[in-house]
């Protein structure tokens, strides 16, 4: 067992990782996400890797890296901050424990845009269209 610590919003989680438990899956929908990835600085791609693997292996994760967005229909956003810089993966979960990237942007205002939330509902859409579609066939 091994510990890992996070830091956010001036509060310290401290948090204890087992090697072999994962407490969700994260996967790709589409190529948004890694079109939006492969852009990135380092920096910031080993922090949106960090965050992901904190979402995998930490059973409560904390709100200031993963929160429900009001409004929504089981629309989260992973939040991810490197400097000053504030980036946003919309998120949602099939079956409990795998959660699907939709799109990803960088936060530039307060409140997160709205056609990015549209853009994350309609692949969410077309994610369950398209799985009911391949388990029917």
């Amino acid at each position: 067992m091994s510990f890992g610590v996070a830091l956010s919003d001036n509060l310290l989680y401290l948090y204890t990782v087992s090697e072999s438990k994962k407490y969700r899956t994260i996967t790709v929908y589409k190529n948004y996400f890694e079109d939006f990835f492969i852009k990135q600085r380092q920096k910031v791609k080993d922090k949106i890797i960090w965050t992901f693997t904190l979402i995998e292996e930490v059973q409560q994760v904390p709100e200031s890296y993963l929160k429900h967005l009001e409004g929504t229909d089981g629309l989260y956003e992973i939040r991810v901050q490197q400097g000053s810089d504030i980036f946003r993966i919309l998120c949602f979960f099939d079956e409990g424990k795998l959660l699907v990237l939709a799109n990803a942007f960088q936060k530039k205002t307060q409140k997160t845009p709205r056609q990015e939330i549209e853009k994350a509902l309609k692949l969410k859409e077309e994610y369950y269209e398209q799985k009911k579609k391949s388990q029917n066939a």
